[in-house]
C-alpha cells in the first residue's frame, strides 16, 4: 500500500522558533520520513537546516547552533542603528549582514538541489501581497527574503520581486504544501507568548510579536479550510511560554520543555489526531478566569 505523500510544514514565530528543534527531535527520533519540507520565516530556517540533514545527527547540530544563539546575532539593534535608520531616511532598522553570516557559517548547502529532502521557502511580494513560493536556486538570499520583517530588514529581491518575510502572506504554509501535493499535513507551530507579564518593548520586538498573533490566529482558520484535501496533524505547541519572540536567553529550555512534550505526545498517539490545534490562541494566565491552556 503506497504511504500519503507527506509535507513537514513549519511556522514563523521569531525565537519561538527553537521549540521546533524540540518538536523535529521527537518526530526524527518516532522515525517519521517526509517527501517536503515546507517552511516560512523562522519555520523556513529551521526548515532548510532539517532538509539538509533530516536525522537525529541533524537535528543534534541544530539544536546546538540554536543553543548558541544570541539576540545580537540575528538582530543586532541599538540605538545607534536606530539613529542611523532615522538620519538616513531608510525604512529598515538593520542590515540583515549578521544573518547572512550566520546561515553561510552554519548551513551545510548552497542550493536548493542540494537537500536531501525536497525544500520550499515562503516569502511574500511587497507590492502584492502574494506568497511567493521559491523551490530551487541559491538558498541564502531566499532564506533571507522569507526573514525579512519589514520595518526591521529591508526586503530581497529576487528575480525582480520585491520579497519580505513569508509571515505577513502565509506564516503557516498549509496551502502550499496542499497545492505541492501533500495528502497528509504534520505542522510545527511556534505558539504565542500567552504567559508574559506585558507586550514586549520596542519597534522592532513589537512588530514580530502583533505578526507572530495575528498568524497564530489564521493557523486554525487554515486547518479548516484545507482538511478536506489532506490529513492535517498540528504538534501541539507549549502552553503557557513566557518568553517573547524576540527574546534569545530561553531557547535551550524551550527545546527541553518541547523535545519531552512532543515526545509524549508522539507516544500517546498525537499523530494519529489530525484535527484543529487544540489550544486556544488567546488567553490568561493570570487571572482567575475559567479560561486555561486545553478548555475553550
Amino acid at each position: 500500500m503506497n504511504q500519503p505523500k507527506t509535507a513537514l510544514v513549519l511556522s514563523g514565530g521569531g525565537s519561538l522558533g527553537a521549540v521546533q528543534v524540540g518538536m523535529l527531535y521527537a518526530l526524527t527520533r518516532a522515525g517519521l520520513h517526509f517527501d517536503m519540507v515546507v517552511g516560512s520565516s523562522v519555520g523556513a530556517l529551521n526548515g532548510a537546516f532539517y532538509a539538509a540533514n533530516p536525522t537525529l545527527q541533524g537535528v543534534e547540530d541544530l539544536a546546538a547552533l540554536w543553543k548558541s544563539l544570541r539576540k545580537q546575532d540575528i538582530f543586532p539593534i541599538s540605538w545607534m542603528t536606530s539613529l542611523r535608520a532615522l538620519l538616513t531616511h531608510r525604512d529598515y532598522l538593520v542590515e540583515a549582514t549578521a544573518l547572512r553570516a550566520l546561515i553561510r557559517r552554519s548551513l551545510r548547502i548552497r542550493d536548493f538541489g542540494e537537500a536531501r529532502t525536497p525544500l520550499h521557502v515562503i516569502a511574500t511580494d511587497a507590492l502584492s501581497g502574494e506568497e511567493v513560493i521559491m523551490s530551487s536556486g541559491p538558498l541564502e538570499d531566499a532564506l533571507l527574503a522569507s526573514t525579512a520583517i519589514p520595518v526591521v530588514f529591508p526586503h530581497v529581491v529576487i528575480e525582480g520581486r520585491h520579497l519580505v518575510d513569508g509571515g505577513i502572506a502565509n506564516n503557516t504554509p498549509i496551502a502550499c504544501a496542499v497545492r505541492l501535493g501533500a495528502e497528509r499535513v504534520i505542522v510545527l507551530p511556534t505558539g504565542v507568548p500567552c504567559d508574559a507579564p506585558a507586550p514586549p518593548k520596542g519597534m522592532a520586538a513589537k512588530a514580530m510579536h502583533s505578526l507572530n498573533l495575528i498568524s497564530m490566529r489564521q493557523l486554525d482558520r487554515d486547518i479548516e479550510r484545507y482538511s478536506e484535501h489532506a490529513a492535517i496533524t498540528i504538534v501541539d505547541p507549549l502552553c503557557p511560554i513566557d518568553v517573547s519572540v524576540f527574546n534569545f536567553s530561553e531557547t535551550e529550555n524551550l527545546m527541553k520543555r518541547t523535545a519531552n512534550q512532543a515526545w509524549s505526545w508522539v507516544q500517546n498517539g498525537g499523530l494519529d489526531r489530525p484535527g484543529p490545534l487544540h489550544l486556544p490562541i488567546a488567553h490568561n494566565h493570570h487571572s482567575d478566569s475559567e479560561l486555561r491552556c486545553g478548555t475553550q
